[in-house]
């Protein structure tokens, strides 16, 4: 893969916040992180730590909180289950079993989570003077592995702009008020906006676009300056979106039209949803759950006909 580089520095450090308490999903997530339930096999987290290898990230940082053990385990090596797999022959689940290891993966504790902002702060250390990206667990991007990763295409703009690049997509008009969301002052390129300001939960009908902010950010290193004296937002945190904004005031911040396939896996609907569809290209399971969802479907059309 070739190496990108900004003003003589690769992007090549990744930062994953993961300190949420997953109240969505109580009580699962009473005693286990909401990053590491599993989509048919794999916890939603490895997905985004796959995309960030693919996208050539080297180092990646993940912002951990209390009852977050499990993910350090889940990317630690378990020699005991690792050798008795050997002794078995079951060399299909070694293989799973030991692409979660050998990764350079770092964690840091928010004790006091107050934000997206302030959880990406606490990589300021980490981060240092380079170019970075930010990515969220609740946002599922091309799990088929169709098309480029989305991290990649950020950091291929951003080698372009020599400046931050957030992803954006289309959401319906009705649900902007759940993200934040972007002005565009026209494009730059086919998909590639300049952006006039970004509005953090706007009210419906204040909305400057339909183009809503999903869990994709490649930003300088200014941001943590930014962030360290930005006032409180919305719902009383430290939102990005707002640092974003600031940073907009000073230096170009771009915008990057996502068109693939996005998936919630922070909304209970969407987990099954992604559940499914990624069960449909599992391929122990497929042609079992397609049977399964056809039957089903006969089953509950002969009911709404009774009724």
């Amino acid at each position: 893969m070739p190496e990108i580089t900004i003003k003589g520095k690769k992007v090549r450090k990744a930062v994953i916040p993961a300190a949420g308490l997953g109240t969505r999903f109580l009580p699962a997530t009473k005693a286990i992180a909401k990053e590491m339930l599993p989509i048919v096999d794999k916890p939603t987290i490895q997905f985004i730590v796959e995309e960030a290898l693919k996208s050539g990230i080297e180092d990646i940082l993940i912002v951990t909180g209390k009852a977050k053990r499990p993910i350090e385990d889940h990317f630690d090596s378990n020699v005991e289950l690792e050798q008795n797999l050997k002794e078995k022959g079951k060399t299909d689940l070694l293989k799973l079993v030991e692409e979660t290891t050998d990764i350079n993966l770092h964690f840091i504790r928010q004790s006091h989570p107050n934000g997206l902002g302030h959880a990406v702060l606490q990589a300021k250390a980490f981060v240092g003077d380079e170019p970075f990206v930010v990515m969220l667990g609740d946002d599922l991007m091309n799990i088929m592995g169709e098309g480029t990763p989305l991290t990649k295409d950020l950091i291929t703009d951003y080698g372009k702009t020599h400046a931050s690049t957030i992803a954006v997509m289309k959401v319906p008009h009705e649900e902007v008020d759940k993200y934040g969301v972007i002005a565009p002052s026209g494009e730059v390129s086919k998909g590639l906006y300049n952006v006039e300001r970004f509005v953090e939960k706007p009210p419906v009908n204040e909305a400057p676009s339909d183009l809503a902010i999903i869990g994709r950010y490649l930003l300088t290193p200014e941001i943590f300056a930014v962030l360290e004296n930005q006032k409180p937002g919305a719902g009383g945190e430290i939102q990005l979106t707002d640092a974003i904004e600031t940073l907009n005031k000073t230096q170009r911040v771009f915008a990057h039209e996502f068109t693939g396939k996005r998936y919630d896996v922070g909304d209970k609907f969407g987990f099954v949803e992604t559940t499914i569809e990624y069960g449909l290209h599992h391929p122990q399971i497929k042609d079992a759950l397609q049977k399964y969802i056809i039957e089903k479907g006969k089953s509950l059309s002969k009911k709404v006909d009774k009724n």
